[in-house]
């Protein structure tokens, strides 16, 4: 589970971004990381169960992502994160392609899957597998499960405009409009700190992994 500490931590990084506090409280930083890090390995037990895709043998460490903002072109200077992300690449590490992100953040924790906007060949690919078989994708995004969980699908970032390949008249559109192919949920603070947050995150995204499953199956 993910400790009061962390979210303390977090909660004081986001009053005090900047480098001289962050110096200060470096071993605060690191008892937070090292939990992420525990949580991430107590979770990848589960994920190999959830997805055969994801690497059992993946290091947690690689899964947890740096809280070192890249500053260089940004007008925000702010030099860390305010949250903890982890990444678990449904096909090996940072290969491409649908995914697993759990954001640890207070009062903004979230675990989301699927596909955030793919780059242009695998969009293409992703559109021609929905206008070839978007029975397949609407069977999961439709389920009234995976609603509940996740909300409805198609109100996400989308195109003003009807892509240039499909006709305005197409009965799936409003899919293939879509710039991003993600599923999102929201968690309190309180869940991620009880004993069962692994199996919880586990448990919703064995509920996403079929959207995956589709994502990955169009861009291979």
């Amino acid at each position: 589970m993910i400790q009061r500490h962390t979210f303390d931590f977090l909660k004081d990084l986001v009053e005090n971004n900047n480098r001289e506090w962050f110096q200060v409280n470096k071993e605060r930083y690191e008892a937070a990381r090292t939990n992420v890090i525990d949580f991430t390995a107590e979770l990848l037990k589960l994920m190999h169960k959830v997805d055969p895709g994801i690497d059992a043998a993946l290091d947690p460490k690689k899964c947890v992502m740096r809280i070192y903002r890249d500053i260089r072109f940004r007008k925000d200077k702010t030099p860390y994160k305010n949250n903890f992300g982890i990444s678990i690449p449904a096909k090996g590490l940072r290969l491409g392609g649908a995914e697993y992100y759990l954001q640890i953040a207070p009062g903004n924790s979230f675990i989301a899957g699927g596909y955030w906007m793919p780059e242009a060949a695998h969009l293409k690919a992703i559109r021609q597998e929905i206008d070839y078989n978007a029975h397949e994708l609407k069977n999961i995004v439709d389920d009234a499960a995976f609603k509940k969980l996740f909300g409805e699908f198609r109100k996400q970032d989308a195109l003003k405009t009807v892509p240039r390949e499909y006709g305005a008249d197409n009965e799936n559109i409003d899919l293939l409009k879509l710039k991003s192919f993600v599923a999102f949920h929201q968690f309190r603070d309180e869940d991620l700190m009880k004993k069962a947050a692994p199996e919880t995150v586990a448990t919703i995204c064995s509920k996403i992994y079929p959207l995956n499953v589709f994502l990955n199956n169009a861009i291979t």
